[in-house]
């Protein structure tokens, strides 16, 4: 039978991360992953010949820099490219265009509206403020405000310290922002529709929330907080789609002598006494080991790979009632040749950002609407992209990838499972939207993967569909995620630990869950956290 120092459940980008830091530290560490593949979430594949999808996640941001440098990503292959902006498209024939040049977006806005021209600069200072007091929390633990520990005081502490840096007004500014919808924060700065539409996309995206639900302005800032090299707030395609980060990772991870096993979906992880043992595979093989860490999500975790005989009550109760609803579905498109969109100035740069195409608030609570109701948008808000106006390693020269982010998307439809057929015909309502404002998109379609929440779920073990593996509202970051008492990586069972989006500071793919859940380990362990980047004693 083998043993391991440490299983990670799942090779998705938050627990090869992990596995990387753990191996680099000195332990003998082996990830397990159920598909045939690692990547989770983010990967690269080839669903039709000449082209190469990025499946799920689709752009590059939130990643952390201090994990690319540690764990040598750029050595490993790993590229990013920035994009200059995007634009939204107005039902009018007009456009509103983004860029990363503030200058230039000042002077977007002001042919709208000079007075939201001027806004811009106070709303910019307002959401930077805000970014530099949460950035630094990202490679934090959360502290556990009852465990009375000495690091648990000292961080508290230091959350005293980095809010009383703020004035008082700023103090009830910041409160209020981190509760307040994005279309009352936005209504503060701007009297602009598209303007307004085009800022609140941030605060939906990946959200079971609607933009005048109360918490939707921190998902925007959630959005905010990345950078490309060096350029803080900028987003960027992975040279080779998104799976191109993952396979960096793999890369690192066996290059410091990792195992990773494909195939090898966990059926249980084992306890005895109240300390875990290992796993057994669904093949019936079992895998022992002193640690075990799940990249999946809380709920997967706790209630399908546990005994739930084995864990407190409460902390049962806790985890059934994390807010883990799916919203989003993705559509992937194999065009023939890059689509026109005549809203553009011939030869802009938007075509090569993210392209929108609802132009109001309130298109985006009616879409929010269906969804309540249980139906996918019939007016949907889409996230369009073609990253291959940048990488043209994704597909054969003259041809293109579109990426469409789509919310909203419930998890069933209207109470039942989804079929084939909803599928289909939630594909064509996004394909009608695009089609909308670009003449002959249809006839330039190659081929398309449809993934609506039973996808997501069935492939890459989202609960729900829930990108974020749970909702980013208040109620659910700090200490609250997932579960007060346990927001540290660490769960009722001694030496099962969690590492995924379910922990802080949340999802997307950034990494620092997987970071901060191998520091934890590692000081459980009594080792030095230093030595997790220290590649090059292990190499």
């Amino acid at each position: 039978m083998q043993r391991y120092d440490v299983l990670v459940v799942g090779g998705g980008h938050n627990g090869l991360v992990t596995a990387g830091y753990l191996q680099r530290a000195g332990l003998k560490v082996a990830v397990l992953e159920k598909n045939g593949w690692v990547g989770g979430a983010a990967t690269s594949r080839e669903l039709t010949p000449g082209f190469l999808y990025s499946n799920c996640s689709y752009v590059c941001s939130l990643f952390r820099p201090e994990i690319m440098r540690d764990l040598e990503l750029p050595r490993h292959g790993l590229q990013v490219v920035a994009y200059e902006g995007g634009a939204v498209l107005t039902r009018d024939g007009d456009y509103l265009a983004s860029y990363r040049d503030h200058d230039s977006h000042r002077r977007e806005f002001a042919r709208y509206s000079k007075r939201d021209a001027e806004a811009y600069e106070r709303y910019a200072r307002d959401v930077t403020r805000q970014c530099r007091f949460i950035q630094p929390l990202l490679m934090r633990t959360a502290p556990d405000p009852f465990g009375f520990r000495p690091r648990d005081i000292a961080e508290l502490v230091y959350l005293a310290k980095k809010f009383g840096e703020f004035s008082p007004s700023e103090m009830a500014e910041t409160l209020r922002f981190w509760t307040m919808s994005i279309s009352d924060f936005l209504d503060e700065y701007f009297e602009t529709d598209v303007i307004k539409a085009y800022l609140a996309i941030s605060g939906i995206i990946g959200t079971a929330l609607g933009p005048m639900s109360p918490g939707t302005a921190y998902v925007l800032l959630h959005h905010y907080m990345g950078e490309v090299d060096g350029s803080v707030g900028a987003w960027g395609y992975a040279r080779g789609g998104m799976g191109a980060v993952t396979q960096a990772l793999a890369s690192s991870f066996l290059a410091a002598g990792g195992t990773i096993r494909t195939d090898a979906a966990v059926a249980k992880i084992f306890s005895r006494g109240g300390r875990t043992t290992g796993v057994v595979l669904e093949s019936g093989e079992e895998i022992r080991a002193n640690l075990v860490v799940s990249n999946a999500d809380v709920k997967r975790t706790f209630l399908k790979l546990v005994d739930e005989a084995d864990l407190p009550e409460h902390f049962v109760h806790r985890v059934k009632h994390f807010k883990m609803r799916g919203s989003s579905g993705k559509v992937n498109i194999a065009l023939d040749s890059l689509p026109e969109f005549p809203a553009l100035p011939k030869g802009s740069s938007c075509i090569r950002g993210d392209l929108h195409f609802t132009d109001s608030i309130e298109r985006m609570e009616r879409a929010y609407d269906d969804w309540k109701a249980g139906r996918w948008s019939a007016d949907p808000m889409l996230d369009a992209m073609i990253p291959t106006t940048l990488d043209p390693t994704m597909t054969s020269p003259g041809k293109h990838f579109m990426s469409c982010f789509v919310q909203y998307c419930p998890p069933k439809v209207q109470g039942r499972d989804w079929t084939d057929a909803d599928r289909a015909a939630f594909a064509e309502t996004v394909i009608g939207q695009i089609a909308d404002y670009s003449p002959g998109f249809r006839d330039r379609i190659v081929h398309m993967e449809v993934r609506t929440p039973r996808e997501l779920e069935a492939e890459v073990g989202l609960t729900e569909g829930n990108i974020f593996q749970g909702e980013l509202t208040f109620d659910q970051l700090l200490f609250n995620r997932p579960v007060p008492g346990y927001a540290q990586y660490r769960s009722p069972i001694a030496g099962l630990y969690i590492c995924g989006s379910s922990t802080h500071p949340g999802g997307g793919v950034m990494g620092a869950p997987g970071r901060n859940a191998a520091m934890e380990i590692l000081r459980d362990l009594k080792r030095s956290p230093e030595t997790m980047s220290n590649a090059h004693d292990v190499i």
